[in-house]
């Protein structure tokens, strides 16, 4: 078997060697006939020498052996072109035709739906941020990138090389007059009014537009930006932007500002040296992140040199090691260094330390509100006869969310090289040593932890890379303005607030949600406060954030310290979700929330009744040292208020109001009554009743808000008359003999008010108009119960009419086969 083999293969290899024989010479075959021509003659006619076949057998061989060099030359030269594109820093241009043919064909169904979705939500951010003069309000309504994609490669396409990094420099042009960005702007003053602006066509081009493409992580992802600023014209139109809209004319200034806008963004993101990343991940979990918590540690710096970093010509020490290499050392021991991190408006500072190799071990909270952000680090010297600090350098991490749920960073390195680095799950430490950018020296070690991603279902991704159902802190869900939800908010606790310059801080909190503001009380003496206060809004759709502010109490004007803003977006119900979220805008300070939503569970069928018993603790009101307090009850829309007791800290009311059940928040407001002066406030607070059992009392002390001690005591209940029928109805007297009765006290008060006014008491004339007002509360308290019983009867009627109507229908329904 093996001989056959081999005969096989010395046959194919003897045809290829006269294939390739033929080709070299094409008259071989007219020599061939010759040759057994004469061997015919010297065979049979008559004999020639013994040379001739001799001499054909040598030349056979010189044949064959050149025919095999050329093959070895052939395969090393194959060999030698694949060598020389790996390891050459710049490979000759090659022609992309085919390219944008793809291009091409890939462009209107796939690339344009898919860049368009991408680059709108960039728009929109933009916008936000930076509008023109005369455009109050914008907004995006219509994106679309046309058919025409850009030029790739027009004048060819090569790879470079700096160290061990690839680069492919791609030609990019894009000239198209089909786009379509469609924008609604409200005018500001003296325009006013809407207008509607269309970019129809964009120009990209320059002398040397090159787009880089360069491959980071084995492939798992490459960064993109442009080698130079390109040349960017903007085609706009205006139109008209519906009722009470300008005519469709020119807007001055608009055009000039689209285009700044559009290359300040391009110079910002992605000219080099700032470059933007897309991934390539091998496993899609299909989930949208809309924020991250990171944690950030700056630890230590090195070759710090305050002349070189300040743009001076470095001042170094030279010296030569053992093997007699020159080495150079950064010696500025005297240097007082400090670092702020910076991730949009949170910014974050460390310790001073001293030395060219400061070391800090600060580890700081951040949060990042999308998918993408940019940690900048700036350094600064501080000097401590100087009140100002001194700019030095700083550098940027970028980071980014990979949708099989990992993290991608990725930095600018030496001579603007690339330093990347990934991180599979959350928890995983990434440690980066990043450059100083723009300076002779000076580089910065950090270390990057990604705590979690929150998603726009209210799922987060945590460590061990696992997906969680538990709520997000600052998704977006898909729940429509106004849900009906309730969300309740407790304001834990606080540490490492900012004091002010004597070393003092009395922080108190203020929250907005929507149009709703809310305020905790003021805690004396601690930048480490407790609050445990509950405040409850309506739950809002369409991605409103909560904002906070925290301020430091003072006698003239409090002093801000600091701003965060949290989505509650997301959330699910039936968990509480304990969160830290840091402080904006300074360089310290964390509140810690309890968030939690509930289900509206009012259902208009039944009420809450609220008893008013006591109060203890009361601040001191009037200069005597006591107060005259009541308390004015706010359900929803619907006010009610209690009796006054006079000169008293330690109130007791024992008033009993009843509001029907629709779920609005039930608020109190403690108020010292005056009778010629307005009333002042002694304290407020929220009662909360929405997950109370039905028909099950809550007993409860309550701390009073916004003063510095006092408490109310309440009792709570929320009826509902198909579990427990309510006794004012079981009685003899009903709401309405209740409300004739206090009709004539109010008479019989108004003619007490008029004897005590004729004799001029004005003592009496305090307490006569605060009984007047109790009852005008307690009649309007029944005229509330007649109005839920005519409610509840109502019900009942519709009840009995569906009943009786599904009776005669059913009875209708067994008479027909009878008569038929």
């Amino acid at each position: 078997m093996v001989g056959r083999r081999r005969s096989v293969f010395n046959v194919s290899e003897a045809l290829e060697f006269l294939n390739h024989l033929l080709v070299d010479y094409p008259l071989l075959p007219f020599l061939i006939p010759v040759v057994l021509a004469v061997w015919a003659v010297e065979r049979w006619i008559f004999s020639l020498s013994n040379w001739v076949p001799l001499v054909v057998a040598v030349w056979a061989t010189i044949q064959y052996g050149s025919y095999q060099r050329r093959i070895l030359v052939e395969d090393l030269n194959k060999k030698w072109k694949q060598v020389i594109q790996n390891t050459s820093p710049i490979t000759p241009l090659e022609h992309c035709e085919w390219l944008n043919k793809l291009w091409m064909e890939i462009w209107p169904n796939y690339m344009n739906i898919k860049l368009s979705s991408r680059f709108s939500s960039i728009v929109e951010k933009r916008l936000k941020h930076r509008k023109s003069r005369l455009i109050e309000k914008i907004e995006l309504q219509g994106f679309s990138l046309g058919s025409c994609p850009p030029v790739l490669g027009l004048h060819g396409t090569r790879w470079t090389a700096i160290g061990d990094q690839k680069i492919m420099h791609l030609g990019f042009d894009w000239d198209t007059t089909d786009l379509s960005i469609m924008l609604l702007a409200k005018l500001a003053r003296p325009l006013l009014g809407t207008a509607r602006i269309v970019i129809n066509s964009l120009h990209i081009k320059g002398d040397d537009t090159t787009l880089l493409l360069m491959p980071i992580l084995d492939g798992k992802a490459f960064l993109y930006s442009f080698l130079s600023t390109p040349e960017v014209r903007i085609g706009v139109a205006f139109g008209s932007g519906g009722s009470q809209s300008l005519p469709a004319t020119e807007l001055p200034g608009v055009s000039s500002w689209l285009v700044k806008l559009f290359t300040d963004t391009l110079v910002r993101t992605m000219v080099e040296p700032r470059r933007r990343c897309y991934s390539l991940p091998a496993v899609d979990l299909r989930k949208k992140p809309v924020s991250g918590v990171i944690y950030v540690t700056v630890i230590s710096a090195s070759k710090l040199s305050r002349s070189s970093l300040k743009g001076s010509p470095p001042r170094r020490q030279q010296s030569y090691s053992v093997d007699g290499t020159l080495e150079e050392h950064f010696d500025d021991k005297y240097l007082q260094t400090f670092v702020e991190v910076e991730l949009g408006e949170l910014t974050r500072r460390t310790d001073v330390r001293v030395g060219s190799s400061p070391r800090w071990d600060s580890l700081f909270n951040m949060v990042l509100h999308e998918d993408t952000g940019t940690l900048r680090l700036h350094l600064y010297e501080s000097t401590p006869s100087n009140v100002k600090y001194d700019y030095l350098a700083s550098c940027e991490i970028k980071m980014k969310y990979v949708a099989d749920d990992s993290t991608t960073f990725w930095a600018i390195g030496p001579d603007s090289s690339i330093i990347a680095k990934h991180a599979e799950y959350c928890g995983k430490e990434v440690e980066m040593v990043v450059p100083f950018e723009g300076v002779n020296s000076g580089e910065l070690m950090v270390r990057l932890v990604v705590k979690e991603w929150q998603f726009t279902d209210g799922s987060h991704s945590s460590n061990n890379f696992s997906l969680s159902s538990q709520p997000s802190l600052y998704g977006s869900s898909n729940f429509p303005s106004g849900t009906g939800r309730k969300i309740i908010i407790t304001v834990v606790e606080g540490k490492d607030l900012t004091v002010n310059r004597s070393g003092r801080c009395d922080p108190y909190m203020k929250l907005q949600y929507g149009k709703v503001p809310q305020r905790t009380r003021t805690i004396a003496h601690s930048s480490c406060p407790t609050w445990n206060q509950k405040f409850e809004f309506d739950e809002i759709g369409g991605g409103e954030y909560l904002k906070i502010k925290c301020y430091n109490e003072e006698t003239f004007g409090d002093e801000n310290i600091g701003n965060a803003r949290v989505s509650l977006e997301g959330l699910v119900e039936g968990s509480i979700r304990d969160v830290w979220v840091p402080l904006e805008k300074v360089n310290s300070g964390e509140l810690r929330l309890q968030l939690e939503v509930v289900a509206n569970t009012g259902s208009g069928n039944g009420w809450v009744e609220l008893v008013l018993v006591e109060a203890r603790d009361l601040i001191a009101a009037d200069l005597r040292g006591t107060s005259d307090p009541y308390v004015r009850v706010q359900y929803g829309s619907l006010k009610k208020r209690t009796k006054v007791m006079y000169k008293t800290l330690h109130p007791q009311w024992n008033q009993t109001l009843e509001f029907p059940d629709d779920g609005s928040p039930l608020s109190l407001y403690v108020k010292d009554h005056n009778a010629l002066l307005p009333t002042s406030s002694i304290g407020e607070c929220v009662v909360e009743y929405q997950r109370l059992p039905p028909n099950q009392m809550a007993d409860k002390w309550i701390p009073l808000q916004g003063v510095r001690r006092g408490e109310i005591h309440v009792q709570i209940t929320r009826k509902v008359p198909e579990v427990h029928r309510r006794a004012s109805l079981e009685s003899e007297s009903s709401s309405s003999i209740k409300a004739h009765q206090v009709s004539s006290q109010m008479k019989q008060m108004l003619t007490k008010l008029e004897t005590i006014i004729e004799d001029g008491n004005l003592e009496g004339l305090s307490a006569a108009v605060s009984e007047l007002e109790s009852l005008e509360d307690m009649q309007e308290e029944y005229m509330v119960q007649l109005e839920t019983e005519q409610m509840l009867l109502l019900n009942k009627i519709k009840e009995l009419g569906q009943e009786f109507f599904n009776s005669s229908s059913s009875s209708s329904l067994t008479r027909r086969p009878s008569r038929s």
